[in-house]
This record gives C-alpha cells, structure tokens and sequence, in this order.
C-alpha cells in the first residue's frame, strides 16, 4: 500500500541519544505524524516487530542490540 503525498505516517525512532531522539519525535510530530521511539536496541525491536510502521529510523549503535542487527531481525518477518 502506497503512502500518499501529504499523508500522515505511522514512523519508529530508534536512538539512544536523548536529544537526538527527542527532537526527531517532535519534528515528526509537529508535520502531523504518528511517532513512537526507543531509546536502546531491545525496545526498539520489540516495538518493530509488534506493530506496523510506515518508516523506521534506526541508529546503527545502539546499546543492547545495533541497528544491523534489529534491521537482519526484521527482514526475516
């Protein structure tokens, strides 16, 4: 199903960095968008693989489990 121009998305944030994190959500949130985030690697899978999201922004090092390895986990879904 294809996202149309304009139309609100369902997006994850992965990132361990607080204000990184933070500010994502918020810039996302402020175009109208559905956000949720992680801040670490095991709650970020968790929540990718539990529910639908249109787009997931993922940072690469993550304590508990990196990004490459929560982005393997989830192409085997």
């Amino acid at each position: 199903m294809e996202q149309q121009e304009g139309a609100a998305m369902n997006i994850l944030v992965i990132e361990d960095h607080r204000d990184i994190h933070d500010n994502l959500l918020e810039f996302f949130e402020l175009r109208g968008h559905a956000v949720e985030g992680a801040l670490d690697g095991l709650s970020g899978l968790h929540l990718a693989a539990s529910k639908r999201f249109d787009a997931i922004i993922l940072d690469i090092m993550l304590p508990g489990i990196d990004g490459n390895q929560i982005c393997r986990s989830l192409r085997q879904y």
